[in-house]
């Protein structure tokens, strides 16, 4: 079975990942930023990685031996309007969630492009191609995810090398809970933030996403964008057959 690293397999979608595809039968790597957080996963290696440090990501692929596929779902998200957003943030979610994911990407592709296989398989959002107000500035972390994961399959499929995309609606982590909020008391767009909950739509597991994310590993000939649930593909199926010419919401806002 292939070799698998997986970055953010600490918690939420990564565990949930780390977890599958163990019970699949593959070799599993699983990293964090922490690595005694893995302890209890069943995995074959436990790995430090922080995808922002090129440092951490050129020892964990060194230690790691020979990856045959890599699980890119370290990642963040921030609620603030783009308005008053800190520019900081904005910063610190690209480093995380875009270039991060680039960074380890090119560390393990050098051996995949040699070896003439390889899988890369990116962990995005519906908010990859689609945007819900206040979280603006992850959804453009995941825009640009999905550009770079694009570009890198025209690229890299001359050398054997496969690229997905998978994207989860809504997900029955704690991520939202943790995000960082960052209002003013009087601020004009809380109503919007209000919202929220009425646009993100019916919840999956992180079960279903790791499932997700096993089948298309497993997949012979993967594609390249891989709705993960019911919810998303009726959320990205609506957005591709709404026009173009002005901005899309999945739900009417009282605003």
């Amino acid at each position: 079975m292939p070799s698998v690293l997986i970055t953010g397999a600490s918690k939420g979608i990564g565990r949930a990942i780390a977890v599958e595809l163990a019970s699949r039968g593959h070799r599993v790597i699983a990293t964090a930023r922490r690595p005694e957080t893995l302890a209890d996963l069943p995995v074959d290696q436990r790995l430090r990685l922080d995808v922002t440090d090129q440092d951490s990501v050129d020892q964990a692929i060194k230690d790691a031996g020979e990856i045959d596929v890599l699980v890119s779902n370290a990642g963040a998200t921030l609620r603030a309007p783009l308005e008053s957003v800190p520019l900081a943030e904005v910063e610190r979610l690209y480093q995380l969630n875009t270039l991060g994911a680039l960074r380890v990407a090119q560390g393990v592709l050098p051996a995949m492009r040699k070896r003439g296989s390889g899988r890369l398989v990116f962990v995005s959002s519906i908010q990859g191609r689609l945007v819900l107000p206040i979280i603006g500035s992850y959804g453009s972390s995941k825009w640009a995810l999905e550009a770079i994961a694009e570009g890198l399959a025209i690229e890299t499929g001359h050398f054997g090398i496969k690229v997905s995309i998978v994207q989860p609606g809504a997900v029955s982590t704690n991520g939202a809970e943790q995000a960082k909020v960052l209002f003013a008391d009087d601020d004009p767009y809380l109503p919007l933030y209000h919202q929220l909950g009425a646009l993100r739509g019916e919840v999956i597991t992180v079960e279903e996403v790791a499932a997700v994310v096993a089948d298309t590993i497993e997949r012979a000939e993967p594609p390249l964008r891989v709705p993960a649930g019911a919810p998303a593909e009726r959320a990205l199926k609506a957005r591709k057959e709404a026009p173009e010419s002005e901005p899309f919401m999945l739900a009417e806002l009282d605003w």
